[in-house]
């Protein structure tokens, strides 16, 4: 064989084994009823639950965060994330979590958020808020 074939054919199986490579490390998207029967990480869109509380105490364990959220086809899952509360998850319109199922709870590798636009004019967010008496 000429060094140019030899040359063609070890080029052909690089670009096989990159492309090989790349479409194992890419996960797919899906809800929670598809992470309970995946083996592995998934991407999971959906939208926090309001009405629930949200769990992060920094000084007691400054990498744990939950919270429960319900995917796009409405089924709600706790979420635990291993990492720091991320600033302004509450005003956030969607999230999407990189992670897997591990019992009834949905273990996040990552979070991403859509945040409200901030080009949005004469529009004023306002949050309800009460306090609960203290026990003294």
């Amino acid at each position: 064989m000429k060094k140019s074939s030899i040359l063609g054919l070890v080029t052909i199986a690089v670009a096989i084994a990159v492309i090989i490579s790349l479409y194992a490390n890419t996960s797919t998207y899906g809800s929670f009823k598809d992470a309970r029967s995946t083996n592995g990480q998934l991407h999971v869109i959906g939208y926090l639950d309001k009405q629930k509380d949200l769990y992060y105490d920094a000084a007691k364990d400054a990498n744990y965060f939950s919270f429960y959220m319900k995917d796009k086809k409405g089924e709600e899952c706790k979420v635990v994330f291993a990492g720091t509360k991320p600033q302004d998850f509450e005003r956030s319109e969607q999230i999407v979590l990189v992670g897997e199922m591990k019992g009834n709870e949905f273990q996040a590798s990552y979070i991403q958020m859509k945040c409200p636009s901030k080009y949005t004019k004469d529009r004023i967010d306002v949050t309800e808020a009460s306090a609960k008496k203290a026990n003294l």
